[in-house]
Order: C-alpha cells, then sequence, then structure tokens
C-alpha cells in the first residue's frame, strides 16, 4: 500500500486558500478552519501557538497553521461568542493570550462536526461511485 502525505498550509480566513507541501494551491471549503480551532480547543484552554501546534498534531501535520490566518480566526471566533479568551503566562515564563471554548462553541463544534460528517461521507460515496 502506498500513502501519499500532503500538508495544508492555511494562508489566510478570507480567501480559504491552502499550499500544499508540493507547491500546489488548493480552496479549502469554509468553516475548516473554525472547525479545527474549536476541536483543538475542545481539550481544553490553550494560547495561540498551542492552538495552531495542536491543529498540526491532531491533523497528523497535515495542516499548519499560520499567524496571519489563525489570529484574525481566533478574533471572529471571540466576536461570535465561540471562544472567550484571557491573558496568562506561556510556559516558557511570556504573557501570552488564552482561549477557551464556550458553550455556544462547543454546541457550534457539534454542529460543525456533524456537518463535516455529512460532507465528508457524501465525497467518499462520491469517489466510490462507477
Amino acid at each position: 500500500m502506498t500513502v501519499y502525505r500532503s500538508t495544508f498550509i492555511i494562508l489566510s480566513t478570507f480567501d480559504r486558500s491552502a499550499i500544499l507541501s508540493t507547491g500546489e494551491s488548493t480552496t479549502l471549503l469554509q468553516g475548516t478552519l473554525d472547525l479545527l480551532i474549536l476541536k483543538s480547543l475542545a481539550t481544553g484552554e490553550m494560547h495561540g501557538l498551542g492552538v495552531s501546534r495542536r491543529i498540526e498534531q491532531i491533523t497528523g501535520g497535515t495542516f499548519v497553521v499560520k499567524p496571519g490566518s489563525l489570529f484574525p480566526a481566533l478574533h471572529r471566533m471571540e466576536e461570535e461568542g465561540w471562544i472567550s479568551s484571557f491573558w496568562g503566562e506561556s510556559e516558557n515564563n511570556r504573557r501570552a493570550k488564552y482561549y477557551r471554548l464556550t458553550k455556544a462553541g462547543r454546541r457550534q463544534l457539534e454542529t460543525e462536526t456533524k456537518r463535516w460528517s455529512r460532507i465528508s461521507l457524501a465525497i467518499a460515496r462520491a469517489l466510490e461511485a462507477s
């Protein structure tokens, strides 16, 4: 069995473009970054860099979120009421902004998870069709 691994670098939440490890550009479906942020915060609060690292970890390195995409998304999601933030101290004793899911964020995570499950099932069926 041959396994191909690609890495998506999320560049912008506005144009939803990404770069594959091969240098190809691709368009991400709307909600990808939101879902990944919500999922990463489901295990507990963390600072922005921690969110980025967690996304890379849970996607097996497939998605790498850059600060220029992450922080505007975190800000927008905070305005939506899905996450809240507070200032704290990071592992290396630096001041950092920490994020956590709100009740509305947990509901949004559930909604987005169901939506993505439907989408991925439909795509899988379409790819298996003859």
